[in-house]
């Protein structure tokens, strides 16, 4: 009896320690924001198994993933339309002939990690079979496959509680015991930002984004929104985001059919964001300036930056913004961003402008401090905040600096 007693002990104690390494290793994800590839801003459902490798074998020589893109998302449209005899999801069968166990495998031996989607809803945005109702069982074939990140969507959730969805969804994730980023696609209809923490990595702060700079896009019983609407957006809620858990402003736009310097100024916004970077184009079809603004390391490390704060709109007068993004060992992003339509001149005193941060709780007084200028675009440093900074910005463009003591 004492021997069964004490391999019980045993036991119990494996199966905590075990328990409890696996939380941590859930509670380790997403310490910044995810970056990587999504199917559905260039391609909708109209994917297949040998499209979408190529698309991985040009992440990696494009670039993109020693850039730091990390994971291979696929989108609305991978499954059949019906789940099988046992109520499991199947990939469908015409694009995905070797099932989506290979292909996961296939990302995974790229040196990548491998997202999917799905929806709280009895069906998918386009039509396919939704979670409601399946929420552990599809938790359980996501980890067989080797998943490692899944974004969640809201449609066709009617009478469904946003919240108790959600919470469903990410306790059968972890019931299934293999750590993956759950990404909340709820639009920020029920305001996330305010209970989604424990929940998932990130969660979308507006509606879908689409490639237009300044103008939404009118679809008729919705409305796709712009660059600058969402980062309109953004400013309040900024406190709720952090190591672990992000506002999501929607996937990047970046090649997708806008101008050089609104691709510029809307990856450099994302990053002053710390936003998770989804890129959407057409990766085999990349232009020399698509592949310089996607892998600007420079920005990138902003986005990734471990203090974990988004940026916040210190000043606007007359089409021109600034925004200021505190970063990890007192360093600063300063972003100047032009919305007019015509070039503007700015003349920039730095000592006439102490920057104060209640929610970093950090300060920059350029009376006190000399810091040296860095443009991240030009790639060069330009100065320093003793002088009157002078630049002129184009209409729709920007202007990043990093701000570091000298």
């Amino acid at each position: 009896m004492k021997i069964t007693n004490r391999l019980l002990l045993v036991s119990l104690i494996a199966i905590a320690a075990c328990t409890s390494a696996n939380a941590q290793k859930f509670e380790e994800l997403a310490q910044t924001p995810p970056m990587g590839w999504n199917s559905w801003n260039t391609f909708q459902t109209k994917i297949d198994e040998p499209l979408l490798k190529g698309m991985v074998d040009t992440y990696v020589s494009s670039g993109m993933r020693d850039a730091g893109y990390t994971y291979f998302v696929l989108d609305d449209g991978w499954m059949a339309m019906e789940r099988d005899k046992d109520g499991n999801l199947v990939a469908d069968p015409q694009k995905f002939p070797n099932g989506m166990k290979e292909f996961a495998d296939y990302v995974h031996s790229k040196g990548m990690k491998f997202g999917i989607y799905n929806c709280a809803g009895t069906k998918t945005c386009a039509g396919y079979p939704g979670t409601r109702g399946y929420e552990y069982q599809d938790a359980r074939l996501y980890a067989s496959w080797g998943v490692d990140y899944l974004k969640f969507d809201w449609c066709n959730a009617e009478g469904l509680n946003a919240k108790e969805a959600y919470t469903t969804m990410s306790k059968a994730i972890r019931a299934a015991g293999r750590p993956m980023i759950f990404s909340l696609c709820e639009w920020g209809g029920h305001q996330p930002w305010r209970w989604a923490k424990n929940v998932g990595q990130l969660w979308r702060s507006t509606g879908d984004i689409w490639a237009g700079f300044k103008k939404d896009l009118n679809n008729g019983s919705w409305t796709a929104l712009s660059v600058l609407s969402i980062l309109d957006r953004q400013d309040s809620i900024r406190q709720y985001a952090g190591p672990g858990h992000w506002n999501d402003p929607d996937m990047l736009e970046v090649g997708n059919g806008m101008k050089y310097n609104e691709d510029k100024a809307h990856f450099s916004l994302w990053c002053m964001l710390e936003a998770p970077l989804m890129a959407g184009n057409d990766l085999r079809k990349m232009s020399p300036e698509t592949t310089a603004i996607l892998t600007n390391k420079e920005l990138i490390a902003l986005d990734q930056d471990a203090l974990g704060v988004e940026a916040f709109r210190y000043y606007a007068f007359d089409g021109i913004e600034i925004w200021v993004k505190p970063l990890a060992n007192n360093e600063l992003a300063v972003c100047f961003l032009n919305r007019s339509d015509h070039p503007q001149t700015i003349s920039y005193d730095w000592k006439d402008h102490a920057i104060n941060d209640a929610v970093s709780n950090t300060s920059f007084d350029f009376k006190q401090t000399s810091y040296k200028l860095r443009d991240l675009w030009l790639k060069k440093d330009v100065g320093n905040t003793g002088k009157t900074f002078k630049q002129t910005i184009g209409a729709d463009d920007v202007v990043v600096l990093r701000l570091t003591k000298e």
